[in-house]
Parts: C-alpha cells; sequence; structure tokens
C-alpha cells in the first residue's frame, strides 16, 4: 500500500477535534507547547483551534505511539 493511510483512530480524532479541538492535540501532542498553543487559537476562535488540531493530527506519525 502506497501513500499514508489514517487509521481509525485518526478518523476519530479528527471528528472528536470538530467538537474540542484540545483534546485530540492533549492525545497526540501531551500537554505541551501544542496543547497550549490550541488552548489559545480556541479562545480566539473555534475555527483556528479546529484547523490547528487538524495539523497536529496529521503531523503526528501514529507508527510512534503505541
Amino acid at each position: 500500500m502506497s501513500g499514508q493511510a489514517s487509521s481509525n483512530g485518526d478518523v476519530l480524532m479528527y471528528l472528536l477535534a470538530i467538537f474540542i479541538p484540545p483534546i485530540p492535540v492533549f492525545l497526540k501532542a501531551g500537554c505541551g507547547a501544542d496543547f497550549l498553543i490550541n488552548i489559545l487559537l480556541c479562545l480566539l476562535g473555534w475555527i483556528p483551534g479546529v484547523i490547528h488540531a487538524w495539523y497536529v493530527i496529521s503531523k503526528r506519525d501514529p507508527a510512534t505511539y503505541t
């Protein structure tokens, strides 16, 4: 299979990011800079928080997480 395929977990993360963006960011990146940035973006507006959450979900390699 060529290319990157999203796992079922990532699909659920994308859906969760639509409703509560900081939760998937916390689950993927932990309590670090990405999480704090996402909270600030959510305070500025819901859409920037969702976009950032989708970015964090897509940039993390699912093979490195158990």
